[in-house]
């Protein structure tokens, strides 16, 4: 570009954070300084993203110090919402109570809903509770807050509790967002469900699926069980673990690919579970898979991810 402005070089830095790249992300930072091109409010939240999701700590620290005390810019709601975020992902669960206790605007849904998915994720189950029913303080009607307010209990098989969730849901016409995943084939956009059988291809999809998890077996993998929150038998927990996910990345591995790279888009977070069976997958039939769930570009390939486990 003959001419770079702060726009074009916080573009590239929130890009890079988005996909993954916090090396790349900081280091644009630093090249962007060194041409004297001043930094915003926006430039601060893509270099605080990339640190919270590679478990930067001191570094996003020493940003945000830098934000303040060296270009003079007032901390928004959404930098603090970059550090608690930070703080939660790198089990620092403490302090992240005290910033949100120390900062000068009321926390606000994502806030609380950082912390309290943060919680859940590393079994602090009277914090996570904590903040679960601070957000729903905030929005009654939150069905994220409630479904982590459940598995939370269901974590320590509190399964009275979680009846009692689920009835407040049903009785306020509540109901869990169901997950979806789409894959692009041929420039034709095909939408799977958990454990579908809609697609006119099923019987093949499930008949890779099968064959994509007895040869992930031999190299080790085995289907984690542990993120399925109800009470159910083991043989059910295994048909639940069909994430639509896996299903559209079966299909995408149907017949002779066109291009090296399968890429999917999800409306929620990836499991654990999924996780695990991409990078297997991508070292395995050495295939670059690129999914984009809510909030994340994950790149696997050659049976590393660019979130390096940490999202």
């Amino acid at each position: 570009m003959p001419r770079k402005n702060v726009i074009s070089w916080s573009s590239m830095i929130n890009a890079f954070a988005m996909h993954g790249d916090a090396d790349s992300a900081i280091a644009l930072f630093h090249r962007m300084k060194e041409q004297n091109i001043e930094p915003n409010g926006v430039t601060f939240i893509g270099v605080l993203y990339a640190c919270s999701h590679a478990g930067l700590v001191e570094e996003g620290q020493k940003f945000f110090s830098s934000m303040i005390n060296e270009h003079g810019i007032s901390p928004q709601r959404e930098h603090y919402g970059c550090m608690v975020d930070l703080y939660c992902r790198a089990n620092h669960l403490r302090k992240a109570m005290e910033l949100i206790e120390t900062m000068p605007f009321p926390p606000n849904v994502i806030i609380w809903g950082s912390l309290m998915s943060a919680c859940q994720n590393h079994g602090e189950v009277e914090l996570g509770e904590f903040a679960a029913k601070q957000l729903l303080e905030l929005e009654p009607d939150h069905d994220g807050a409630l479904v982590v307010l459940s598995n939370i209990y269901a974590k320590e098989k509190r399964w009275e509790d979680v009846g009692l969730i689920r009835k407040l849901m049903k009785h306020k016409g509540i109901s869990k967002e169901k997950a979806c995943s789409k894959i692009e084939v041929n420039k034709e956009v095909h939408v799977f469900m958990m454990a579908d059988g809609y697609h006119k291809q099923s019987d093949e999809i499930y008949k890779m699926l099968d064959a994509v998890v007895s040869q992930l077996k031999l190299v080790g993998y085995t289907p984690s069980t542990l993120g399925i929150l109800v009470d159910l038998e083991e043989e059910e927990k295994k048909v639940v673990l069909w994430h639509s996910e896996k299903l559209a990345l079966c299909y995408g591995l149907i017949g002779e690919r066109k291009e090296s790279c399968i890429r999917i888009v999800k409306n929620l977070r990836i499991c654990e579970d999924c996780h695990s069976f991409m990078k297997l997958v991508s070292k395995l039939y050495r295939i670059e898979i690129v999914m984009r769930d809510r909030t994340w570009f994950h790149h696997f390939n050659g049976g590393i991810c660019s979130c390096r486990d940490y999202w």
